[in-house]
């Protein structure tokens, strides 16, 4: 069975810095991209970013520069550093597991066959 468990979410302020965690079971985590993903209320699910299983890391408009991923294999995790932290970010932040490695894809959620429960991150200003 596989499991995604997303961690390490909280309430932060404006500029602060956090890192989320994505551990992995069931799946051989080196064959797949992980991607994350995250929604505010009243919005639709937005792309992060992904790492593919060759540690190409793609990144969403809003967040590049500021947000980084990351993957231990060996430790099944995946990671999130989230850097200059806005009230913006304020979501659900979800990990997810493709197949995919084509950079087209990897935003879209359809794309992706395994989610998280997800994580909350709530950034005050």
């Amino acid at each position: 069975q596989v499991q995604l468990v997303e961690s390490g979410g909280g309430l932060v302020q404006a500029g602060d810095s956090l890192r989320l965690s994505c551990a992995r079971s069931g799946l051989t985590v080196s064959t797949y991209t992980m991607g994350w993903f995250r929604q505010a209320p009243g919005k639709e699910r937005e792309f992060v970013g992904a790492i593919t299983w060759g540690y190409s890391t793609y990144y969403g408009v809003s967040v590049k520069g500021r947000f980084t991923i990351s993957r231990d294999n060996a430790k099944n995790t995946v990671y999130l550093q989230m850097n200059s932290l806005k009230p913006e970010d304020t979501a659900v932040y979800y990990c997810a597991a493709t197949r995919s490695f084509a950079m087209r894809e990897l935003p879209g959620t359809s794309n992706y066959y395994y989610w998280g429960q997800g994580t909350q991150v709530t950034v005050s200003s």
